[in-house]
Parts: structure tokens; C-alpha cells; sequence
């Protein structure tokens, strides 16, 4: 490492060469902001919506009024920030915190992760220079903050909105955004390679990665590390602990535990009253004898890092990175002192800085509930009660987790596994009643994926329950270690599909296309609710290979469910005939099959078409009997699926031009989602952008059918 001597000490604001400024809080002195909207009478009381208590702290007194932010207003990029004192920064925090929670309020997202790290984004963007500097958020849900101090604030009511601004960052959104996520632990190896390309180009700009404790439980934010101490660049990784690894952060009980060994050293390095002893130590010898003393504290810091500190610091620093921390999050004066020092070093290497934070800083609501409001619909920001719109039918997720829990009552042999989802894929239910049986391994997908093949060899039956975006991130294994072996694991991906508001990163596009290409997978997806209940059940009862099932996100159909929610195993490789009709067929696989059935009925309506539509169930292995059934009795066949090109309709024109079944007059079409990625939007938008409704169904047949003015009467409808 290129650092000699200590440099920074922990939650300390009298370094040698910052003496801490001196500022009266008291109460002939205190500072105060009233509420806006002179109609409210809030206001006209003189109540104050944002306010410094005479202990230092500050007050937010949330309502539906509009928060009155004079410092804020007056920040439209960071270049705007860097003449405030201290204690503006302080107050511009509680400013901006008051307006994430307004904001938030009215749109719904991402709540809590923005509030932890408030004064994070405050002390970044006043210490380094962005975008020349690139500040770069793992995850990137944590980046309300960021995007209003970066020229968004006008446009946040947009925010996961169709043609609005994203969830995360993204980089053809903003030049301030260095680096788009959405998926977590990324940031230290795309902070690594800008480091380096800044080296190789010779420039001199800050790379600072923003990385959480959930986050830093995959590998790849190891591998990063490990190959960031052998080169030996100058990057910033800043450590944000929340105690919060699993994501949503609650079971049904309350928080969740966090996971991992990560989690528990993190936790001891908090605690360790010799570590903290030692800095305070080599402080006062410093500050004793001056700067020369340097290499006299640096020893009693290295003592305390490497000796006392336990296990956290020591892991960091062996894998070649500088340790700093553990620091607290919330004090804009340590974190600026930190950040100055640090980007003034001239050749520090890779240095790692701990800070500690509480999701949903600042909001009581969201300070005192078990999921830490971390997603949330629009809510009233004075209680934080979510409008949640009532809904005759249950998620997708949660009739899949119900069914599984039929089936494990009833085969003790069944077992669950999830990446930090807990919430997210409803094992949190299955947690509940099966609590040994149920693994969260962290935001660690290869593992799980792999560690669900080990529980499979020994004669387990487990479902591995991953989002269809998040399962990319574990395929080597799927292929490799599951499908190669013929491994019995049940990937149950949820989100499959279009997914709204969280937009492409989040969308379950290729599962089709990337399972359904492996030589040994049984490929499933349900039409409704009822046929996910029964492919749970039948994935239950696939021994001899792997499967999997995916489903959308959003609620059920209103189906007529199985009886006590249990699910009946499927006849393999066999779909079904919905609706007979003549000439046209349409054959779709999955939850689009109900825009099928929509379709279907606007011809028959509008134009008196009668339509064949068939629900494929699976796309490996085909119903080659009903697809050469469908192709024989019909002049037109439609294949429909809400995933990529190379997926279920790939799989039947194969099938029917291996066998001859297009040598004739049969006219064969494939709807897919486009060859591009569609932004975040109202789910009914995105269907429509990418031609998947009823409606784009209907103008398909209307064209083949060659109907005079046909596609311009559907698109009357």
C-alpha cells in the first residue's frame, strides 16, 4: 500500500489540521424554517415544518404541506454546494431529507435508502467534484438524493413514471450519473476500471463507490476488492452499514435478521471498545507532538486495526485496501473531514471507508417499521399509512408462496432458498411456518444457486425462488451445476415479464430464451394463478431433472383456485385448448395468454372472427402434439410470449420447420418483446410500446387475415 502513517481517525472533527468549529446552538440563536402554502393553517399558525432543537439536531415536522426549503432552492447542481459552511450543509440535509419524504409521498418508490444516506450525498457532492469526479451508487435505489441535488428536482414527481425519470441511476439520464445499476454489488468493479482507464489516460479525477452491507455479501464485490489491492489504484469504496442485508428488510415477525459473517464482523468492529480506546490514542499523541508524530500513531492505529479490531478490518486491509471506520453516517462534519483528507492524499491506493447509517434516517414512520418503508406506494407523510389500492385478488407471488407451503406440509423433503428476497418472492410466509427449511443466503445468486444443487444431491427438493433479472447473475451455475448433473432444483422466477415502474433492470425478458436452451430443463409458465398453484405442484414431483416456472409481477386473474390451495401435478409436456374457433390460432405461453384470450374477443366482436386460442404451459418439452394440431387445422398460427426473441416461439417455428410443417400454406407468426430494452412505466404503457396487447394481438390477425382497412379498424378499438 502506497499510505505510511495515519491519516484519519474515526468520528473525529479535530483532526490536527481541521480544528472543529465552534457554532452556538442555543435557544436565543435557533434556527428555524417555516412551512410553505400561506392558505394552509399550518402556516398560518407559525407551525415550523423544519427546525434545529437546542441539542443540535434537527426537527422535521412532517405534513401534506409542502416543506419550505431556502437553502435547497437555491442548490441546482453541486457546484451550487461548495461555499456552504458546515453548518449550511447540516441544514441543507434536513432539507433535503424533508423533500425526499414529500416527494416520495406523492409518487411511492424507494423511501428509506435515500434517507440513510442524506448527509452521504451532501458531504459527496461538497467535497468532490462531480461529474469530472464520478460518484457511483450500488444498487442505485439509494439515489433520490443524488438525482435532486443533480439537477432533477423539478422532475422528481416523474420519477418511475412512464417517459419519467428512473428509479436508479442511469447514465443517458444525467451526466452525474457515472454508472447505471439496479442490480447490486457492481460498484467497486465499474469504480475499479474507471480508476484505472483515469490512470492509463492520465487524469486526475476521484472515483468513490458507494457500496451497502447487503451489497457487499456477493462475491463480486470481493473480486473487485481483491483485484482493486493488487492494482493498487486510487479508488474510494465508502461502506454503507445499515444493518440491513436482506432486502425487503423485514420477515413477517419484524426485521429481518441480517445475514451472513459479514454482518456479525461489522457489527464487532462497531462495538470494540479497545479499538475505539486505541484511535482515541493515537489522536491524542498527535495531537500532543504534533504532526511529526505521524509514524508514532500510525503504529498505535495499525495496533488497533489489525490486532483489536476482531475480524472486519483486518479482512479489508488484507485484501489491500486502506480501512477507515467504522464512522458515523449522519455527522456531515466527520464525513466531510474524511472526504477531504482522503481526496487530498496524493497517492493513498484503494481506500475503504465504513460508515454507519440507519435506514429511513430521519422519518419516524419509517424508523419504526419492520420493513424500514423500503419500497412504498404513495403514503401520507404525517402517519406514513400507504394507500395500498384494495384488490380482489392476492399477488402472483403470494399464491406461489401459499402453494408452496401446501406442499411442504406435506413432503418434509421440501425446502426454499432466496437471495435476500425474502419479501420479494413471499418466503417470507415460508419462513414463517417452516423456519429451519427456509435459507436466505444474501444478495449472493451464483451461491445460492450452487448451494440449492448441493441440497438437491442429497436428496432435498428445493425451490430456489430468484427473480428472472436476478437469476442472470447465477447462469454459469444453472448451467454447470444443475442442469449438467441433472440436479432437481425448482427455480421458481418471479418478475418475469414486463415489470413497471423498476423498469428494464428489473425486467424478466430472457428467461425463456436462457432456460429453455438447456438440453435437460423442464421449461413451465402459468396462464393464471390457478396453473401457477398446479406448476408448483408439479415441479414438486420432477426428481429426475431440473425445472423451472416463471410469473409476473402483479395480481392474479381471479381464477378458481385448487382446492385448499394445492395444486395437481401437470401431465409433462402438455398444453390445453382454451377457446375452438376456425382459421386462426392463436398459441400463447404464459400470463400473456390473457391478452390472447382478450384478442380472441374483440374479433369475435368487432369483426366476427372466430379465433383458436391454446395455453402452451410449457415451453420445454412442446405440446408437439397440440402445436401440430393447431397447425394443421388452421391457416394461421400466432405464437405470443412476453420475453425475448430465441424463447417460446423460437422453440415452435424450430419444431415445425424440422418437420415440415411450413412447406405448405400455414402462415406462421412470433410476438416477442422488441429487440430493445422498454423503460420503466405504467404496466398497461409498456405492453403498448411493445406491442403485446390485445389490441396489437388483433392487428396481427387482421393483417394476416388481409381484412379490407383491417388494421385500421383495430386500431379504432
Amino acid at each position: 500500500m502506497a499510505v505510511s502513517g495515519v491519516f484519519i481517525r474515526v468520528n473525529q472533527p479535530t483532526l490536527p489540521s481541521f480544528p472543529a468549529p465552534k457554532f452556538n446552538y442555543g435557544a436565543k440563536k435557533q434556527f428555524c424554517v417555516k412551512a410553505s402554502g400561506d392558505s394552509s393553517s399550518e402556516a398560518e399558525e407559525g407551525k415550523l415544518t423544519i427546525r434545529r432543537e437546542k441539542d443540535g439536531n434537527w426537527k422535521i415536522d412532517f405534513s401534506g404541506v409542502k416543506p419550505e426549503t431556502p437553502l435547497l432552492d437555491t442548490v441546482n447542481y453541486p457546484a451550487h454546494m461548495k461555499n456552504l459552511s458546515k453548518k449550511d450543509l447540516e441544514q441543507l440535509a434536513a432539507e433535503l431529507r424533508a423533500e425526499i419524504v414529500h416527494t416520495v409521498a406523492k409518487t411511492g418508490g424507494h423511501l428509506s435508502s435515500s434517507l440513510g444516506v442524506v448527509e452521504l450525498t451532501v458531504a459527496l457532492h461538497h467535497v468532490f467534484n462531480a461529474p469530472d469526479d464520478k460518484i457511483i451508487w450500488d444498487v442505485g435505489h439509494q439515489a433520490y438524493g443524488h438525482k435532486i441535488l443533480t439537477g432533477r428536482r423539478s422532475k422528481m414527481h416523474t420519477i418511475r413514471k412512464t417517459s419519467g425519470l428512473a428509479g436508479f441511476p442511469k447514465r443517458d439520464e444525467s451526466v452525474y450519473d457515472a454508472f447505471g445499476a439496479g442490480h447490486s454489488s457492481t460498484s467497486i468493479s465499474a469504480g475499479l476500471g474507471m480508476a484505472v482507464a483515469r490512470d492509463l489516460l492520465g487524469n486526475k479525477n476521484n472515483v468513490v463507490s458507494v457500496i451497502g452491507d447487503g451489497a457487499m455479501t456477493a462475491g463480486q464485490a470481493y473480486e473487485a476488492m481483491n483485484n482493486a489491492g493488487f492494482l493498487d489504484s486510487n479508488l474510494i469504496v465508502v461502506l454503507n452499514d445499515n444493518k440491513q442485508v436482506s432486502l425487503p428488510t423485514a420477515t413477517l415477525d419484524g426485521p429481518a435478521t441480517p445475514v451472513g459473517a459479514l454482518s456479525s464482523a461489522l457489527s464487532k468492529l462497531q462495538a470494540s471498545p479497545k479499538f475505539r480506546q486505541l484511535r482515541e490514542a493515537a489522536k491524542s499523541i498527535t495531537k500532543q507532538i504534533g504532526p511529526q508524530a505521524h509514524e508514532v500513531a500510525a503504529k498505535v492505529d495499525e495496533y488497533a486495526r489489525g490486532m483489536l479490531s476482531a475480524s472486519g478490518s483486518t479482512l479489508f486491509e488484507e485484501l489491500g485496501l486502506y480501512y477507515i471506520g467504522p464512522v458515523d453516517g449522519h455527522n456531515i462534519n466527520d464525513l466531510v473531514t474524511i472526504f477531504e483528507k482522503v481526496k487530498t492524499m496524493p497517492a493513498p491506493g484503494p481506500v475503504l471507508i465504513h460508515i454507519v447509517t440507519e435506514k429511513g434516517k430521519g422519518y419516524p414512520p419509517a424508523e419504526a417499521a419492520a420493513d424500514r418503508m423500503h419500497g412504498v406506494v404513495k403514503f401520507d407523510p404525517t402517519t406514513g399509512k400507504q394507500m395500498k389500492a384494495k384488490s380482489p385478488t392476492l399477488s402472483y407471488t403470494q399464491y406461489f408462496a401459499e402453494s408452496l407451503i401446501k406442499e411442504a406440509e406435506e413432503d418434509s423433503k421440501i425446502v426454499a432458498i432466496h437471495a435476500a428476497m425474502g419479501g420479494g418472492t413471499g418466503l417470507n410466509y415460508f419462513q414463517k411456518q417452516f423456519p429451519e427449511r427456509c435459507f436466505d443466503v444474501g444478495i449472493a445468486e451464483q451461491h445460492a444457486v450452487t448451494f440449492a444443487a448441493g441440497l438437491a444431491s442429497e436428496g432435498l427438493r428445493p425451490f430456489c425462488a430468484i427473480y428472472s433479472s436476478f437469476l442472470q447473475r447465477g447462469y454459469d451455475q444453472v448451467v454447470h451445476d444443475v442442469d449438467l448433473q441433472k440436479l432437481p432444483v425448482r427455480f421458481a422466477m418471479d418478475r418475469a415479464g414486463l415489470v413497471g415502474a423498476d423498469g428494464p433492470t428489473h425486467c424478466g425478458a430472457f428467461d425463456v430464451a436462457y432456460m429453455a436452451c438447456l438440453p435437460n430443463m423442464v421449461v413451465m409458465a402459468p396462464s393464471d394463478e390457478a396453473e401457477l398453484m398446479h406448476m408448483v405442484a408439479t415441479a414438486a414431483v420432477i426428481d429426475d431433472r431440473p425445472s423451472c416456472f416463471r410469473f409476473p409481477r402483479g395480481n392474479g386473474i381471479g381464477a378458481v383456485l385448487p382446492p385448499n390451495n394445492k395444486g395437481t401435478p401437470l401431465e409433462i409436456g402438455k398444453g390445453r385448448i382454451l377457446m375452438e374457433g376456425s382459421k386462426v390460432a392463436i398459441l400463447g405461453y404464459g400470463a400473456i395468454v390473457q391478452q390472447c384470450l382478450g384478442a380472441a374477443d374483440m374479433l369475435k366482436s368487432s369483426h366476427n372472427i372466430s379465433i383458436t386460442v391454446a395455453d402452451a404451459r410449457f415451453c420445454k418439452p412442446l405440446d408437439t402434439e397440440l402445436i401440430r394440431r393447431l397447425a394443421k387445422e388452421h391457416e394461421i398460427l400466432i405464437t405470443v410470449e412476453e420475453g425475448s426473441i430465441g424463447g417460446f416461439g423460437s422453440h415452435v417455428s424450430h419444431f415445425l420447420s424440422l418437420n415440415g410443417l411450413l412447406d405448405g400454406p400455414l402462415k406462421l407468426r412470433s410476438m416477442v418483446l422488441p429487440d430493445r430494452y422498454i423503460d420503466h412505466g405504467a404496466p398497461q404503457d409498456q405492453i403498448e410500446e411493445a406491442g403485446l396487447s390485445s389490441r396489437h394481438i388483433c392487428g396481427t390477425v387482421l393483417s394476416l387475415e388481409k381484412t379490407k382497412d383491417g388494421v385500421k379498424q383495430v386500431l379504432k378499438m
